[in-house]
């Protein structure tokens, strides 16, 4: 097992926010290619939206041949290695000639292509930014531009503006500047997970979203998400208890702080990304080597993963918002100071969304996880998190 079998996955964001594709990276250095060919041949991909583009990296010697056919889009690197450019080459006449999808990423050393000359570009916001003024414009006439590193909030504003149809995300987990205000509607919400990690009696929930009908409402429309699919809609709190039962209904919880009670139907990426991230760690968890000694160890991991993105939400350091809820020991470290091996694969992952995949695969490898399972788990987690949809 080595950094080489490790592959990573990244929703693309469109411009309403929602997740529209999905970028495939391994970290630097030699690529596995049977680990790239299990994933595009597993069945689990059926599980999403077949609109939506996979951004797929080229592998020196790799076939035209894909399992996902029309949603594969091979990525070319500009500048591949010297050993590596006859492969490349006759790859790509091969695609060409077969009508697959072509994307290259642009180098900030090179020439950007001539418009139309591939299908996609992905193209880093700090190079887009160099670019005379309208060159973004032209390009996208006759490419799809794809923007990467997207640091904060303004360049993501920055790119939409510029004709990027496609954005990678790293700006959801900046927060807002110092003289931003906490959103005390969400910081409310502490009190009633504060009560479900103390498993309080289903009065006291109650009592608290007969105070805020707002959360009472974004619960219900989370709940009956495509996520869940209830076969009758769930319309109260008390039948939300009765068919969900008291453990899955304190996961939607801890969920249901990302959701925005004024704009419960505009898609809302920082929420399905903390679903993510849960599940992602509750499916990891049973993996780790050697295995963390922990009553309700996947509930644990799960609340890890949707928590971790608290600090960011709400405006607040994460010793702040710690103190106020009523936390395992290994939960809190683990959100503290990424301690302990939940903490350690926590770190992989922040390390992963933050583009250093060098980083990240050494940190999955060290923790006993390989690449076959990392690949399922990330897909699992992705396809139902995507399915997190709010219905009218």
């Amino acid at each position: 097992m080595s950094p080489a079998d490790l592959i990573f996955i990244h929703p693309l964001l469109g411009a309403d926010d929602s997740w529209s594709g999905y970028r495939v990276e391994f970290a630097a250095g030699d690529a596995n290619p049977k680990i790239l060919a299990d994933l595009c041949a597993s069945p689990l991909l059926n599980e999403f939206d077949h609109r939506h583009p996979w951004f797929i990296p080229a592998l020196p010697g790799g076939s035209a041949k894909c399992p996902l056919g029309a949603r594969a889009v091979t990525v070319f690197p500009a500048q591949p290695a010297a050993a590596d450019i006859e492969a490349f080459g006759q790859l790509e006449a091969s695609l060409r000639q077969a009508r697959g999808k072509l994307g290259l990423i642009a180098s900030s050393d090179g020439k950007l292509p001539g418009t139309g000359s591939w299908e996609y570009l992905l193209i880093s916001t700090s190079h887009a930014r160099t670019l005379p003024r309208f060159a973004m414009h032209g390009l996208s006439s006759r490419t799809i531009l794809v923007a990467t590193d997207v640091p904060n909030h303004n360049d993501r504003n920055w790119v939409l503006e510029h004709a990027c149809s496609l954005s990678s995300g790293e700006f959801l987990l900046s927060r807002a500047g110092a003289g931003g205000k906490a959103d005390m509607t969400r910081v409310h919400l502490l009190e009633l997970l504060a009560l479900i990690a103390q498993d309080a009696d289903t009065e006291a929930l109650e009592e608290i979203f007969r105070q805020e009908s707002k959360l009472s409402y974004s619960l219900l429309r989370l709940v009956n998400s495509a996520a869940i699919a209830p076969r009758s809609p769930i319309t109260g709190f008390a039948q939300a208890i009765d068919l969900l039962g008291r453990r899955q209904l304190q996961r939607w919880l801890q969920l249901l702080v990302y959701a925005d009670p004024n704009n419960g139907l505009h898609p809302n990426p920082l929420l399905q990304k903390a679903a993510a991230r849960g599940h992602l760690l509750e499916l990891l968890a049973i993996s780790l080597k050697p295995r963390p000694v922990a009553e309700n160890l996947e509930d644990a991991a799960f609340m890890i993963g949707t928590f971790s993105l608290l600090n960011v939400l709400l405006n607040m350091s994460m010793r702040e918002i710690l103190q106020q809820l009523p936390l395992s020991d290994l939960v809190r470290t683990a959100l503290a100071e990424y301690g302990g091996p939940l903490g350690q694969l926590l770190r992989a992952l922040d390390s992963a969304d933050m583009r250093d995949l060098t980083k990240a695969a050494e940190a999955l490898v060290e923790l006993g996880i390989d690449g076959e399972t990392f690949v399922k788990a990330q897909l699992a987690a992705l396809s139902w998190a995507a399915k997190i949809r709010p219905t009218a």
